[in-house]
């Protein structure tokens, strides 16, 4: 069965606009013409995309995997587009990556530098996620790459594994904490959090012990930045847990202490995740290779039954 782009682009128009109308009129094409086209896809799928209704229309379930592949799609194109264009530059490929704050504040920067060194014609853009939005990306081919905390939950990556880090608790240097060397998470527990947003690693693993045990997360103020988050814990408004390399350089900053925190999570492992392939691009290979080197054994995808454990576990 073959697909036209006018008329895939038609459906996320009108997915996106909530009507034929004006999804015709995003796409510049006559209204009779969109209702044609539309109307002539769903008979070729057999099944109805839209719900009409007397305000509009709604997708329906097949309607909603249409547009999925369709956002994945155009996703890909661009990322075709952009790449090709680039050799008109002297660029060899483009490289999209995907990496949760951890991991850029930890290990990937040197990591990173170092192959720009061995492969310039090579463009490496990077952008930070949360774990869960990087796997997300990586999967619907938004991404490359993607680095990211583990353990992965998405049947559809391959992951190795990039490297480790630790969490650390950091308070204020005059806080009653502060005269210990480390602490476990309970005692931390009895002070306001100073984290991430919701959706990051650190404040999941949080979230989670902390519900473990009984006890609430007072998580009260919440930022993007772990600068900002150290500036608020030498304030005086609470503590925080970070990671403990990123905790140690802010601690040459900021009036703040850093002390080893006592959790078996506060270990974790970053991972290296590509969509599931018998054949990388060379770009992404050179990539994989370069920071999990061939002989590190491959992750295997998580099952289905673990991911929606996993998920409710969170």
């Amino acid at each position: 069965m073959r697909f036209d782009l006018v008329t895939l682009n038609l459906v996320l128009a009108i997915a996106e606009t909530r009507s034929i109308t004006r999804g015709a009129e995003r796409e510049h094409l006559a209204l009779a013409a969109a209702s044609k086209r539309l109307s002539d896809l769903e008979a070729r799928l057999g099944v109805g995309l839209f719900d009409r209704r007397a305000r509009g229309v709604d997708l329906t379930e097949a309607g909603r995997a249409l547009v999925r592949h369709i956002r994945t799609l155009n996703a890909s194109l661009h990322a075709l587009e952009s790449e090709v264009v680039e050799f008109s530059r002297g660029i060899k490929g483009h490289l999209r990556v995907v990496a949760n704050a951890g991991a850029i504040s930890e290990c990937l920067p040197a990591d990173l530098a170092a192959f720009a060194r061995a492969h310039p014609g090579i463009r490496v853009s990077l952008e930070d996620q949360t774990s869960a939005d990087v796997m997300q990306a990586v999967a619907e081919g938004r991404a490359d790459v993607g680095i990211f905390v583990g353990p992965s939950t998405d049947v559809r990556l391959t992951t190795r594994h990039y490297n480790t880090g630790t969490l650390a608790a950091i308070v204020p240097s005059e806080h009653v904490l502060a005269r210990r060397d480390a602490v476990p998470f309970d005692a931390l527990l009895d002070f306001d959090i100073v984290g991430l947003h919701v959706g990051a690693s650190a404040h999941e693993l949080m979230l989670k012990s902390a519900l473990e045990r009984g006890r609430t997360l007072n998580a009260r103020l919440q930022v993007r930045g772990f600068d900002a988050i150290c500036q608020l814990v030498a304030a005086g408004l609470g503590v925080a847990v970070l990671p403990a390399d990123t905790a140690a350089r802010f601690a040459k900053l900021f009036d703040i202490k850093v002390l080893v925190l006592e959790e078996p999570w506060a270990r974790r492992d970053y991972l290296l995740a590509t969509r599931v392939s018998d054949s990388l691009p060379a770009a992404v290979q050179r990539f994989v290779d370069a920071l999990c080197p061939p002989s590190a054994p491959a992750a295997a995808p998580a099952p289905v039954a673990s991911r929606a454990r996993e998920a409710s576990a969170i």
